[in-house]
């Protein structure tokens, strides 16, 4: 069904959010010949958000090439984000076949050098109207579709309208309260904490992670020598977090295999996280109304996958409602084309994530596949695309896959093989 037209429209699109994900499909929709107002909250154009793990998996790696900031991000330091795991068979190093291309990378980078450049970018691009100290407050809407925003403004109140509404505004969407559009919720039994180190040499440059089962820690090189070192405990261990945070927090690390060199560190940020974060899936779409990024989708912080999935979905909108936002064409279509491709991109990754959110130890699955990934150069590859969400659950775990897995264990069949971890350090 065709949308109703409003009495006019100030744009063809009004973004609620000009961060990461925000910022991105206001480019994109406005290099596709929409008009744009990029909604932002905060009046400071050097914003940007604080609780994040600051890396972009490889996944994203088209759309930052798209949006032209990889020359940007280079000349602002970010780190290719290369990685190895700690696992109880050892570590899995994923390398380049010695004829094969490099691995496909992605960017660490901190959101205080990332969110203004973006923002920036956006705020340069021909069609994009960036709108500092702008809260949405509200929705317009007309025989059941939203046509508009109510916003609060430093100059008071104001309605803008628009053919479509875009909410890039975090996991706490008010356009997603405000459309009625519920969140499903699943429980994480982890909690987190991080901080930024100067003076933490990682093995070869290369991001860290630390699969303890149940416990996690990974270590993420950044722009400007800056490490992001975090922790993600089984929330049993929460009580001794609670009664002294800094002293728990180095005391995991310090007894992390292989851990980085803690003590001579200089940490140059307050320890940030938080203890209950779950994982929230929404229906991106409503009349009128699309959710991109957190909004949409919320993973467990422990896989980095927020920022790559925040610029993915901005691209597969542009790409699917720019034409209809413009007017030339149908919008409910074009939205149900967006929902379409977000739920087959994203829901498999979703569930596994949950799943492991529960911080149980590795299944026979996972078991098969990290412990043939830290025998086998080819499976620690495939495993590295898999991490990278260059390639979904049902390719991770393909036939081929499972059978080659299958046979490099059976090689190693003699090993002794660990029983997974009871615990990481004192309960």
């Amino acid at each position: 069904m065709t949308r109703p037209e409003s009495a006019g429209h100030d744009y063809d699109v009004v973004i609620s959010g000009a961060s990461l994900a925000g910022s991105a499909a206001a480019i994109l929709l406005a290099r596709r010949g929409v008009r744009v107002a990029l909604l932002e909250r905060r009046s400071d154009p050097e914003a940007y958000k604080v609780l994040c793990t600051h890396s972009i998996t490889a996944n994203a790696y088209p759309v930052l090439e798209e949006l032209g900031l990889i020359p940007a991000l280079e000349k602002a330091g970010a780190v290719r984000n290369h990685a190895r795991w700690y696992t109880r068979w050892g570590w899995i190093e994923p390398r380049a076949a010695p004829t094969g291309p490099e691995l496909p990378y992605g960017y660490n980078i901190r959101r205080s050098t990332l969110d203004p450049l973006i923002r920036s970018h956006a705020a340069e691009t021909p069609g994009v109207d960036l709108l500092l100290g702008h809260q949405v407050t509200g929705l317009v809407q007309e025989a059941g579709h939203t046509v508009g925003v109510r916003v609060s403004t430093p100059d008071g109140e104001r309605e803008i309208r628009a053919r479509l509404v875009v909410g890039a505004d975090g996991k706490d969407s008010d356009v997603a309260k405000s459309a009625g559009v519920p969140a499903r919720q699943y429980e994480n039994t982890r909690f987190g904490y991080l901080a930024h180190f100067r003076n933490l040499p990682l093995p070869g440059g290369v991001a860290h992670a630390w699969f303890l089962e149940p416990h996690m820690a990974y270590a993420f090189p950044n722009d400007d020598g800056v490490t992001v070192l975090a922790v993600l405990p089984d929330k049993k261990r929460l009580p001794a977090f609670r009664e002294d945070l800094e002293g728990s927090f180095l005391e995991f690390v310090r007894a992390l295999p292989e851990g980085p060199p803690i003590d001579s560190a200089e940490r140059i940020t307050k320890l940030i996280g938080t203890v209950n974060y779950p994982l929230h899936s929404r229906k991106p779409t409503a009349p009128g109304v699309a959710l991109i990024g957190d909004a949409a989708l919320t993973g467990d912080p422990l896989w980095g996958v927020g920022c790559g999935w925040a610029l993915q979905s901005a691209q597969w909108l542009a790409d699917a409602v720019a034409s209809a936002a413009t007017g030339r064409g149908d919008l409910d279509k074009s939205l149900a084309a967006y929902a379409r491709i977000h739920q087959r991109r994203l829901r498999g990754h979703q569930q596994l994530a949950a799943d492991f959110a529960k911080a149980r130890p590795f299944n026979p699955g996972e078991r098969l596949m990290f412990s043939a990934a830290a025998r086998d150069e080819s499976m620690a590859r495939h495993m590295y695309l898999f991490a990278s969400r260059l390639i979904g659950p049902l390719r991770f775990l393909n036939p081929v896959a499972v059978a080659k897995a299958s046979i490099v264990n059976l090689k190693h069949r003699g090993e002794a093989v660990p029983p997974a971890p009871l615990s990481h350090t004192r309960s």
